[in-house]
């Protein structure tokens, strides 16, 4: 079967509704495009993780956003937002809470501030975090909010312009083993964020900071910046094994997603792109080689199985590459 045949069946409306818009080149108003994502809204996945809202907005706890990983309030709103979920009441609920941890900066911390002072905190890291709260707000409709503008500002105020990504206190744990002087996998997260953001939307400094974060991606090879003992590059070996959700994590094909939604194509991408057709099945899908099952609220495909999550994202890259065409 066609893969894209596969991608756009019923059975899995989340990645109908993206292969859809993505693939077949649909508009949002499109009636197909509608109806699914109002299938979306009565997935399974979707279901389960909305029945596990709390009535005040949060997932599992009030006063932390982030913990435990995979359940929390942060990373409920993420996934929903990759499964192309819709904003509704219940999803504000969730946004008016998580607003709620956002500092005067415009940047954001796990925990529930419990003061005026904790709220003034100017305690800066964590631009994974930043950047999955800033992808999850424009995908629900937040970005003209004067609170996600906030984040916004924060985040170019942040930047590191000139050795390129965010300080973070995590990052890295052994200076001598990376070669970013800042935190790389949080920056990935923080730029696919940004290139969501619509073209006549960004401002100077936006697309600055962007060209900046593209420039320093292919400068370490997508996912060549750890750093052996003797000064040559090391792959992150963990980046080559793909994944669907990825949270704070990431891979190649993820970052190529981004690379190429942003319009690039430099001959510094190619040895991730081997790595994505090298995956290919001969049936022409994609397997998923990395999961979180079992800590999420609940599965998603199975492990070293047929992925359609992964498929979808491997053709919309290349289609974008315009080797779709050429498998």
């Amino acid at each position: 079967m066609d893969p894209k045949s596969w991608l756009l069946e019923s059975s899995n409306p989340s990645v109908r509704f993206w292969a859809l818009k993505d693939l077949d080149g649909r508009k949002g108003d499109d009636p197909d495009v509608l109806e699914a994502q109002e299938r979306v809204m009565d997935s399974p996945p979707v279901k389960v993780i909305l029945s596990r809202q709390e009535p005040g907005g949060w997932w599992v706890g009030e006063r932390d956003m982030y913990l435990p990983k995979y359940t929390a309030t942060t990373h409920s709103l993420l996934i929903l937002d990759e499964l192309g979920a819709e904003r509704t009441s219940a999803v504000e609920r969730g946004i008016e809470h998580i607003f709620r941890f956002q500092r005067d900066s415009g940047h954001f911390l796990i925990n529930l501030p419990a003061t005026e002072k904790g709220r003034a905190s100017v305690v800066n890291d964590g631009c994974c975090i930043d950047g999955n709260i800033f992808h999850y707000l424009i995908h629900f409709g937040y970005l003209d909010d004067p609170r996600t503008q906030r984040l916004l500002d924060f985040t170019v105020g942040y930047h590191d312009s000139e050795g390129a990504g965010w300080k973070c206190r995590s990052y890295p744990i052994n200076p001598a083993a990376v070669f970013p002087k800042n935190c790389y996998m949080g920056a990935t997260k923080m730029l696919r964020a940004l290139s969501t953001i619509p073209l006549q939307k960004r401002s100077v400094e936006v697309r600055s900071m962007i060209d900046r974060e593209v420039e320093n991606i292919l400068n370490n090879g997508i996912y060549k910046y750890l750093r052996n003992p003797d000064g040559t590059r090391k792959d992150k070996t963990g980046w080559k094994k793909l994944g669907f959700p990825l949270f704070y994590q990431s891979d190649v094909l993820e970052v190529l997603d981004t690379l190429t939604r942003l319009g690039i194509r430099d001959e510094r991408m190619q040895p991730a792109i081997d790595i994505v057709l090298e995956a290919r099945q001969p049936d022409g899908r994609w397997l998923l080689e990395n999961t979180y099952n079992g800590k999420m609220w609940v599965d998603i495909e199975e492990k070293r199985k047929p992925s359609k999550w992964i498929t979808l994202r491997a053709l919309r890259v290349l289609k974008r590459l315009g080797l779709a065409d050429k498998l």
